[in-house]
């Protein structure tokens, strides 16, 4: 009687199959603990982390317990389960701060909230924590080769913020929030002062500042202008010629008849 190919793989699956949730039954932990560590080399991730789970507590105060967890994280990370990765990773710097996986563990625990942190449109919360890892381990490993790489996602990440900002502020412009737009944009650019973003950033302040001046009530214009020429100065003292050159003196053609209306202390 010929067996078809596809009934032998068929059973060679069940078969395999039926022996891993016998394993998982068993109460033999050192057989678990080798096929959890075999389960990982071979890339069968999930696998190893339903042994791990099971044989970590086990292992907890032996020698091997460093190896084991360091695996688990591993595991998490491969799956790309973030958040279960970089639980692990912080948990294991915490655990063991002087192995020599250590400086790997702090970087991939801010590294896992780097992967998690959204379009610039979302919620920031992971981008913010992302930063927060990366700053740490700056401080704990100044000397770390990865010191480069780390800057430049610290940068990519501090401009999600700014750009959050910059689209929280666009969407204050067409409800007319001129004053929340401006709130936004100085909060961004008191954070991030050297930010790629900075000179439309200004450009968008002093504008909103105007827009808040030219639209509020006739008692408090005058000093809402002064603020705004206040913001005119600031902008072309560091930006005195670029593409926003027109549009800022036509801001300020609007501002000097506004003030010299009002007799402000331009004209003394």
């Amino acid at each position: 009687m010929k067996i078809s190919k596809g009934i032998v793989i068929i059973v060679l699956i069940l078969s395999s199959s039926c022996k891993y949730e016998k394993l998982l039954k068993s109460t033999d932990f050192d057989l678990k603990k080798q096929k959890a560590v075999e389960y990982y080399e071979a890339g069968k991730y999930l696998k190893a982390t339903e042994l791990f789970t099971q044989i970590l507590p086990r292992f907890r105060a032996t020698e091997e317990a460093e190896e084991l967890n360091w695996l688990n994280a591993r595991s998490y990370f491969e799956l790309k389960d973030y958040v279960m990765a970089g639980t692990y990773f912080s948990n294991f710097s915490m655990l063991y701060p002087y192995s020599r996986s250590a400086e790997d563990a702090v970087y991939y625990a801010a590294y896992c909230d780097y992967k998690m942190s959204p379009r610039p449109e979302l919620d920031q919360d992971y981008t913010r924590k992302s930063i927060e890892g990366f700053r740490l381990f700056k401080r704990r490993y100044p000397f770390s080769d990865r010191m480069a790489e780390v800057d430049g996602l610290i940068t990519e990440l501090e401009d999600k913020l700014v750009k959050k900002s910059y689209i929280s502020a666009k969407l204050y412009y067409q409800m007319f929030q001129y004053r929340a737009a401006v709130v936004a944009l100085n909060s961004s650019l008191n954070d991030y002062p050297n930010t790629r973003y900075r000179e439309e950033m200004m450009f968008l302040k002093l504008n909103a500042q105007y827009l808040y001046a030219l639209n509020s009530i006739t008692a408090r214009q005058r000093e809402r202008y002064q603020t705004a020429y206040d913001e005119y100065l600031s902008f072309t003292e560091e930006f005195p010629d670029g593409p926003y050159s027109k549009d800022v003196k036509k801001i300020y053609d609007a501002l000097m008849k506004e003030l010299k209306s009002e007799n402000s202390i331009l004209d003394k």
